[in-house]
């Protein structure tokens, strides 16, 4: 494995492509960390979080040449972002179709199960969910850049994610929070 951690990401790609394993793992261990916390950052749950990693990584392994080789230029990180964040969404959407269905069920069939949750998880909660209705209603690269630069990424980071002059970054990302902040108000009457 050792020769794998010195290999550039373009290299472990082009390996990769020919069918190497030890490539892939090498790939999988330098990223899977990143990838996992941005999609937590978005899911709030850890189970889907990894589920949407693990689906990301699986499109690389088995079609690694949806990926074009630009030289060492090549932005697997950027790619397996772009991925997993998408397949997140998907998530969101489909449960959010989920709690639709529920809600309409609970009018049907009326019930009340009433847990003692200690008052700050809740709030923890409420907050988490306000943040991501919020982020759903956003234009969907504002929503990312906002989830991605507050997972920890840089602006080149971002800048390759998003496919994006680097020095637009500053701009966009100001814009967005701004977005953010006007349609948090705008639902919730407050800011956080």
């Amino acid at each position: 494995m050792s020769d794998q951690t010195a290999l550039s990401d373009t290299k472990l790609l082009i390996q990769v492509q020919a069918g190497d394993d030890a490539s892939f793992e090498a790939l999988f261990l330098r990223h899977y960390e990143r990838v996992y916390a941005a999609l937590f950052a978005l899911l709030g749950n850890k189970a889907d979080a990894e589920d949407m990693a693990q689906q990301a990584f699986l499109k690389l392994y088995h079609a690694p040449e949806r990926l074009r080789l630009h030289g060492d230029e090549t932005n697997i990180a950027g790619w397996l972002y772009r991925v997993a964040i998408n397949e997140g969404y998907n998530v969101l959407r489909s449960q959010k179709r989920r709690a639709v269905w529920q809600e309409q069920f609970a009018r049907l069939w009326p019930f009340s199960a009433v847990l003692a949750d200690p008052a700050q998880l809740v709030e923890s909660q409420d907050t988490q969910a306000r943040v991501r209705q919020i982020l759903l209603q956003m234009k969907s690269r504002d929503a990312k850049l906002l989830l991605l630069r507050h997972t920890g990424l840089s602006y080149a980071e971002l800048a390759a994610v998003l496919e994006v002059a680097p020095g637009s970054i500053g701009s966009l990302l100001t814009r967005a929070e701004r977005v953010f902040r006007e349609k948090y108000r705008l639902v919730f009457g407050e800011e956080k």
